[in-house]
């Protein structure tokens, strides 16, 4: 697996090599003021748990590790993580199931392995509640460059609000309102709105949205951006399947309408 750590060997095969990866990853230097974030990366695979545990803590994160579903679950309950890194492939409760309990309860961000970008799982995986995915074999610095813009969606803007009828978005709390209310939003659905919102009226394409919100642009990707916008909708509008606010441009995306 290009990029992944391997543990407790060196290149002269007497034992593990510090500071070594295999792909040539520098470790991260975390300055002392700099939060560290900590994550939960759920994984049935002993050697890619290990290495994806190896790699992601030498860019500078802290690392718990589960091996199932229930002992994730059990991992999140206790320590609360920033982030969750979850294989959808998982013995017993399986990674949709797993993501389907955190959202019941809970908006943090949710990372998705999966073995193919083509395949149902990751329709299913977003439409659960994800914020993105990985395809295997997992590159070490394409899973924490999205990590870290999953974490930055949940950043702190400039001090302005806007009111669109009862839906009120506050920048400088980072949250929304309905009907005086709290909403629950997931960073990435927080910050999808935030970028409607930041231009009224003007219809975005899927592959704008795409490089504002989750900062890439492949073109499979754009089942992001709808599945997103269908759990969005079904917190902000009155009427999810007859949107008045997230309105769908045909041929072209999305835009957010005030009302009339």
């Amino acid at each position: 697996m290009a990029g992944i750590p391997v543990p407790g060997r060196a290149a002269d095969g007497t034992g593990a090599a510090p500071g070594r990866t295999v792909g040539g990853d520098s470790p991260l230097r975390v300055s002392q003021n700099e939060a560290v974030p900590f994550l939960l990366l759920i994984e049935d695979d002993d050697a890619i748990r290990t290495g994806l545990e190896l790699a992601l803590t030498r860019q500078g994160h802290r690392v718990a590790t589960a091996a199932s579903g229930e002992d994730g679950l059990r991992l999140f309950k206790e320590q609360r993580p920033d982030l969750i890194v979850l294989d959808v492939m998982l013995p017993g409760i399986d990674g949709f199931e797993v993501c389907r309990r955190i959202r019941r309860t809970d908006q943090l961000p949710i990372v998705l392995l999966t073995a193919r970008s083509d395949d149902i799982d990751v329709v299913v995986g977003l439409e659960s509640g994800a914020d993105d995915y990985v395809v295997k074999p997992v590159q070490p610095r394409v899973l924490d460059a999205r990590i870290r813009a999953v974490l930055r969606r949940g950043e702190r803007e400039s001090s302005d609000s806007s009111v669109y009828g009862t839906v009120v978005i506050d920048r400088a709390a980072m949250t929304v309102t309905k009907d005086g209310a709290d909403l629950q939003l997931t960073p990435t659905e927080l910050r999808l709105l935030l970028e409607l919102s930041r231009r009224p009226g003007q219809a975005l394409s899927r592959q704008q949205l795409l490089r504002l919100v989750w900062e890439h642009d492949y073109l499979g990707d754009s089942r992001l951006v709808d599945a997103c916008v269908q759990r969005l909708r079904a917190k902000v509008e009155d009427v999810p399947s007859a949107p008045t606010l997230i309105r769908t441009v045909r041929g072209v995306g999305y835009r957010l309408d005030p009302p009339a």
